[in-house]
């Protein structure tokens, strides 16, 4: 739909764009290529020409003695960037999804080992913290006495074992006891992908501050600048980043507990918390991955449409040696987003201190919105203040109108104020 908008906008207003005149000489200001020779035999010359031929905008404009600032030509290979440039982010997105969401269902059966424990009881029993297998690969060691030595610890975990199964078992029991702590046998897994899918659906949409980027770069593309190169580490940077920060997260789960106590009576549970994101906001890391995402598409989406435009041998290409490292860089983006970082988001974003509404059935969460909206038109009818008491369960969760009179349901909120 954004992109269609985007198309009918530039359709609507080409007249306009054409009929807006410049002077000749400021198309010869911050060009991607030194002019070199007959502008007509190599790309700059394509770019003038893209700039300054056809429509009736010509015409109007040479009178003038001057160019139009956007031909009917020029318009027409931005409505095909434009979709090259989509295409290319939804595959992208298609692609990490699936590789990730391959790597999450991995982890399905630590789900069904833990399901079948918990339904033996077990005794309890006194055990010391440092034979927890999760405090042991977390807390011990040098990253227990050094702060720099526990990031960069977290930094090379995202390369190798990024989640443990143990990682994942004290993970999942910190998110029941804290939202859900009277249904055991909650499927955390199964909460967590359609938490996953939820959340990506916005991540394959195309944002205005992401088309505001594209804008800045194309005028920042100078030449002599290399902008195309340098600009393709920006992604691999606040993906390494995130991937650190998210291992950092479990590190400090880890650390708080290993601190306060000594030995635990049963079973070790941490404590989920906005405090452990930045800014205490879970959700800024998935506005990043956006925005990676969408640059390192926008990176192979302006590869090919350069090349199919005016071939590999352009000036605009730039030199060998700056087109293969980029492209390597992509293909490493992609391959660590969908084995690692998307992984890592999706169970510890869930650390922190709300739930997601993912948490109830899709039917459930249709009726607890229709009670909602009852309740409030009967409120605004004047109606009875003590509304009957419709129970229903979510998962095993027990609900009740009365709760959702107190709490109206949101997307993230309390599990604890909505129950």
């Amino acid at each position: 739909m954004l992109l269609g908008f985007i198309s009918l906008l530039l359709t609507v207003f080409q007249g306009l764009m054409q009929r807006i005149c410049i002077p000749e000489g400021w198309t010869l200001h911050m060009l991607p290529c030194k002019k070199e020779g007959d502008l007509s035999s190599d790309a700059h010359g394509g770019a003038r020409r893209l700039l300054s031929s056809g429509g009736e905008g010509s015409s109007h404009c040479t009178s003038k003695g001057k160019v139009p600032l956007l031909s009917i030509e020029a318009l027409h290979q931005l409505h095909i960037f434009i979709f090259v440039l989509a295409i290319t982010h939804v595959l992208f997105s298609l692609f990490t999804m699936l590789l990730g969401g391959a790597k999450i269902r991995q982890w399905k059966h630590w789900e069904d080992s833990i399901q079948k424990d918990v339904t033996q009881s077990a005794p309890t029993k006194v055990t010391h913290v440092n034979q927890f297998e999760f405090i042991r690969d977390r807390f011990k060691g040098l990253g227990k006495d050094s702060v720099l030595i526990s990031w960069v610890h977290a930094f090379l975990k995202q390369f190798y074992g990024s989640v443990t199964k143990s990682d994942y078992t004290t993970m999942r029991l910190g998110f029941i006891k804290t939202h859900c702590r009277g249904n055991p046998q909650f499927d955390f897994h199964k909460y967590m992908m359609r938490a996953l899918e939820a959340d990506f659906k916005r991540v394959v949409g195309i944002s205005w501050y992401l088309w505001v980027f594209v804008v800045i770069f194309l005028l920042l593309n100078v030449d002599g600048w290399h902008t195309y190169f340098w600009i393709a580490f920006i992604p691999l940077i606040l993906l390494l980043a995130v991937g650190t920060k998210l291992e950092h997260v479990i590190t400090q789960l880890a650390h708080e507990v290993a601190e306060k106590h000594s030995a635990i009576e049963g079973e070790l549970v941490v404590n989920p918390s906005d405090e452990h994101f930045w800014f205490h906001r879970p959700r800024i890391v998935l506005y990043l991955l956006h925005f990676i995402l969408f640059q390192n598409a926008f990176e192979i989406a302006f590869f090919f449409w350069i090349l199919t435009t005016y071939g590999f041998n352009s000036c605009i290409m730039g030199q060998v040696g700056f087109i293969v490292p980029r492209l390597v860089i992509g293909v490493i983006i992609q391959l660590l987003c969908s084995y690692s970082s998307l992984p890592l988001y999706a169970i510890v974003t869930q650390m922190g201190s709300s739930f997601k509404k993912a948490i109830f059935d899709e039917h459930v969460q249709e009726g607890l919105v229709g009670w909602a909206q009852k309740i409030k038109k009967r409120k605004a009818k004047g109606g009875s203040s003590k509304p009957e008491s419709t129970e229903g369960s979510a998962g095993g969760i027990p609900l009740t109108t009365r709760n959702l009179q107190e709490q109206p349901l949101m997307e993230e909120t309390k599990i604890n104020n909505a129950v």
